[in-house]
């Protein structure tokens, strides 16, 4: 059939695109190219610069800067590079805001290989959707970052507590929280079908790698 595997290899790098597993296209990477070209010829003309105005003592200085320069920049590569991988650190949790928390949930859902649609409306709370290739539905919620700093710290590990089974809808919800749940929000759960309380405690698993199904989330 005349275009039948060019229509398919179409169709699985609009898969892979999806997924976020396809390399990036030449007008993504020329950008960095051209911006990388430009870096080089300046460095080079600032060091030239310095050797002709201070001598060898001011190219020497210029190095060193460019060294612990390049070292930092590396740095901060890697932090960025990891946190889009969806790996968080605890530190880097708890200085997150709402949207914030709502942008790493959604990362650590795509690193564990759901596709994920961002259902915020302007002015409202965050919320996510996802699904995974199981078929399963996940309604994530957040509560207010602002809350977590009122609750009473508890030790020991608070596991995620599912509420029932599923709803009719089959849809599992999801109610993240940097904080601690209340009894009143567990009791609530309770009541709930398909309701899944997520702490500060397993959100920092969580981010750490461990997966939900690590974390006790079923369905």
């Amino acid at each position: 059939m005349p275009g039948s595997r060019r229509s398919q290899r179409q169709r699985a790098v609009s898969e892979l695109r999806a997924q976020g597993r396809y390399g990036p296209d030449l007008s993504d990477v020329l950008p960095a190219f051209v911006g990388l070209a430009f870096a080089v010829t300046g460095l080079v003309a600032f060091l030239v610069w310095l050797h002709r105005t201070w001598g060898g003592g001011g190219l020497a200085l210029g190095v060193v800067v460019l060294a612990a320069a390049t070292v930092v920049g590396l740095r901060w590569r890697r932090t960025v590079a990891r946190r889009r991988g969806g790996i968080y650190t605890a530190a880097e949790l708890v200085r997150l805001d709402d949207s914030g928390l709502a942008v790493a949930a959604a990362r650590m859902l795509r690193r564990d290989g759901w596709q994920v649609v961002d259902l915020t409306v302007r002015e409202a709370r965050p919320r996510l959707y996802a699904r995974d290739r199981r078929g399963r539905e996940l309604d994530v919620a957040f509560r207010p970052v602002a809350l977590a700093d009122e609750d009473e710290v508890t030790e020991g590990p608070a596991p995620l507590r599912e509420a029932g089974r599923p709803g009719v809808d089959r849809l599992i919800r999801v109610v993240v929280h940097l904080g601690t749940f209340s009894r009143a929000d567990v009791l609530w759960a309770s009541r709930q079908g398909g309701v899944h309380l997520l702490d500060g405690h397993q959100l920092r698993r969580w981010a750490d790698g461990a997966s939900l199904e690590e974390l006790g989330l079923s369905g």
